[in-house]
C-alpha cells in the first residue's frame, strides 16, 4: 500500500465514519475513550473516565460534579472552563455529550485528585501523545498497531489482510459520500444499513445481535466470507454512484440498493452451491460467550 492507503486506513481506523473500539485506550484495567481533533492535533479525553481510574469511584460523575464546586471554592478556578464538550458513547450506546480535556487540562484535573495512581497516569498520558506523534510522522506505525492489535485477539494472516482491504475498500466509499453532499454520522449510518440489509438480508443493528455484538465493531467480528461479501456491496455501490453521479440521499440511496443487491445475488449463489449460510452468529468474543467462536 502506498502513503495515501495508509492514510485513509489511518482515517477509517479512528473512526470518521464506522464504529471504532480503537478510540477507547486503556489505563491498567480502565477504559478511557478519547477523541482526536485533527485541526488542533490535540488529544481530548473523558474526564469522567479519567477520574474513574484514578479514584475507583462507584459514581465518577458525580465526584466530577463535587470537584467542580470544591475547587472552584478552594482557589477560585473553574474546571469547567479548560474542559470542552463533546459527544462521546455512553454505556449505553448513545452518543452523549461529555466533559473532555486535553493533556494540559488533564494534569491540572489530576493535580485536584488525591490517588497514588497519579504520578503512573500522567506518565501514560505523556506515552499516548507521544505515540499519536509517531504515527504523523510515519503513518504505517498506524497500521502496524491495527495488525498488532489484530494478532493479539487471534486473527489469522489471512484474516488480517481481509480486514485491512475492506478497510480501503470502505474508505473509497466514505471519500465518495463525502464529496457528494452525504454529510453527518447520521446520513452515513443510514446509507451503511441500506447497503448491509440489502447484501446480508439483515439490519447492521440485526447483524450484531446474531454474534452477540455490542459496542463492537461489527467488521471485526466478521468471517472471511461476511468481510469479502461486505466489501463487494460497497465497491459495487461506489462503483454505480461514481457513474451517474450519485450526490445526496436520494441518489445514493438508490446506489447503494443497487450495489447491495449485486453482492446479494452473489452470496445467494454461494449459499446454494455450499449449502452454507455466510451470514452466521460467529463471532471472535472472549471464551464463554455462547456463541460459537471463528478461527
Amino acid at each position: 500500500m502506498g502513503k495515501n492507503t495508509y492514510n485513509r486506513f489511518q482515517d477509517g481506523m479512528k473512526g470518521k465514519h464506522m464504529e471504532n473500539e480503537l478510540s477507547l485506550v486503556a489505563f491498567e484495567r480502565h477504559k478511557i475513550r478519547r477523541f482526536y481533533d485533527e485541526q488542533k492535533e490535540t488529544w481530548y479525553f473523558s474526564v469522567i473516565d479519567v477520574i474513574s481510574a484514578l479514584t475507583d469511584s462507584v459514581n465518577p460523575r458525580d465526584y466530577w460534579f463535587k470537584m467542580k464546586i470544591r475547587v472552584k471554592t478552594e482557589d477560585g478556578l473553574e474546571l469547567s472552563t479548560i474542559c470542552r464538550q463533546l459527544k462521546m458513547k455512553a454505556p449505553d450506546g448513545k452518543m452523549r455529550e461529555t466533559d473532555c480535556a486535553d493533556v494540559q487540562g488533564l494534569l491540572r484535573i489530576i493535580q485536584s485528585i488525591p490517588s497514588p495512581k497519579a504520578e503512573p497516569f500522567k506518565q501514560w498520558l505523556a506515552k499516548v501523545g507521544y505515540e499519536r506523534i509517531q504515527d504523523m510522522s510515519d503513518p504505517a506505525r498506524s497500521l502496524d498497531r491495527a495488525r498488532e492489535y489484530w494478532q493479539q485477539h487471534g486473527r489469522s494472516e489471512k484474516w488480517i489482510q481481509q480486514r485491512m482491504m475492506g478497510q480501503e475498500t470502505r474508505n473509497k466509499l466514505t471519500d465518495y459520500w463525502k464529496d457528494h453532499e452525504i454529510k453527518g454520522e447520521e446520513e452515513y449510518a443510514l446509507l451503511t444499513n441500506i447497503i448491509h440489509r440489502e447484501w446480508s438480508g439483515v439490519s447492521v443493528k440485526k447483524h450484531k445481535q446474531l454474534k452477540d455484538l455490542k459496542d463492537q465493531n461489527l467488521r471485526d467480528h466478521m468471517n472471511e466470507a461476511e468481510l469479502i461479501f461486505t466489501a463487494l456491496a460497497e465497491l459495487s455501490t461506489r462503483q454505480i454512484a461514481e457513474s451517474v453521479d450519485a450526490t445526496g440521499m436520494t441518489e445514493n440511496t438508490e446506489a447503494g440498493k443497487k450495489g447491495g443487491k449485486i453482492a446479494r445475488k452473489a452470496r445467494l449463489d454461494l449459499e446454494q452451491k455450499t449449502g452454507k449460510s455466510v451470514v452466521t452468529g460467529e463471532n471472535f468474543l472472549p471464551p464463554g460467550s455462547s456463541k460459537k467462536k471463528l478461527n
